[in-house]
């Protein structure tokens, strides 16, 4: 089949190269460069590198245009339109298709979907998932539809959320699930065995776009909230808290299990306070319920530190309040 392919960040790439081992790539739709790191250099998003890498390779033709509009507007529908492609397969692009563009394939438009939908329909379902604490998630193969995610279900497949999955780690394992699913889609669409079940729209949950702040941890929740923030938002936008009015990040933790402060009455500490160490699990942060054991800190504008060496460097932290 001719597929034109829509995908932005990393996480797609996978689908990408899963695709044009099978079938013809006749374009690519991507975001426009952006400025990212401290230099804020103008940067080609990572689907827009790796068409470039499979063009050097041999892998690609060095004619597949690859399209970065501000908008998708007639001039990309005419262009679009040119490529003659059967279907279009997404997998997280950024913007929504309004009907004029999806009206260019005649076999339909794709999208992979990081979550079991109906649950976590929206911009950031990977995160969402491991911050509600859910024991599941998965990948959807879905028809595109006017509303965002609301499509009709082609392939679903369900995988498991560890303890200690961050929400980078996650998002690997179900960009390699998306590929192999959105391979079996194509292949059902050539061979007209492709079959869709609508959603079960009462059971939609929805998901926000994540912001700078998103990650201010509040320590009047509990140790598992916390930890499950701290996973969901690795690595960005990152948990953080603010100590000595400098913010302070919190790059791996988990709820405290040991028995150090088995003498202490918790009640006694405030929140926030930092008790003490295990010599096992790290530093040892008081909140709303339970105790925090942090293993790695990051001043602002300092490198990431383990908590041993984090400590050598700021001797009186122990006894501290985080806020």
């Amino acid at each position: 089949m001719n597929v034109f392919f829509a995908g932005t960040p990393e996480c797609a790439v996978p689908a990408l190269n899963a695709i044009i081992q099978q079938h013809t790539l006749t374009g690519v739709l991507t975001a426009p460069p952006a400025r990212t790191g401290r230099g804020k250099k103008l940067t080609e998003s990572a689907v827009a590198q790796a068409v470039s890498q499979l063009k050097d390779e041999g892998k690609l033709a060095p004619d597949i245009p690859v399209f970065t509009p501000e908008k998708l507007n007639q001039q990309f529908r005419s262009d679009v339109a040119a490529l003659h492609p059967d279907v279009l397969v997404c997998f997280a692009y950024g913007k929504i298709f309004g009907p004029k563009t999806l009206a260019l394939f005649p076999h339909g438009a794709l999208n992979i979907h990081p979550s079991l939908l109906p649950r976590w329909r929206g911009p950031s379902p990977v995160p969402a998932a491991i911050f509600a604490g859910d024991s599941v998630t998965g990948v959807t193969v879905q028809f595109m539809a006017q509303e965002m995610d609301a499509g009709d279900i082609v392939l679903q497949r369900e995988l498991p959320i560890e303890p200690y999955d961050t929400a980078e780690l996650l998002l690997s394992r179900c960009a390699q699930t998306g590929a192999d699913l959105i391979v079996q889609a194509l292949t059902m669409m050539e061979t007209n065995t492709i079959a869709a079940s609508p959603q079960n729209h009462a059971e939609a949950t929805y998901c926000t776009l994540l912001e700078k702040d998103s990650g201010q941890i509040v320590w009047t929740k509990s140790a598992e909230e916390i930890d499950r923030q701290i996973r969901a938002y690795t690595p960005w936008p990152g948990a953080f808290t603010h100590w000595n009015n400098t913010k302070l990040s919190i790059l791996a933790a988990h709820p405290y299990s040991g028995s150090s402060l088995a003498e202490q009455p918790q009640h006694t500490a405030a929140i926030g306070t930092v008790l003490g160490i295990d010599k096992q699990e790290g530093i040892l942060v008081q909140t709303g319920s339970g105790v925090l054991a942090v293993q790695t800190l990051q001043r602002e504008t300092k490198k990431a530190m383990q908590w041993k060496d984090f400590l050598n460097g700021t001797p009186h932290f122990i006894g501290e309040t985080l806020q």
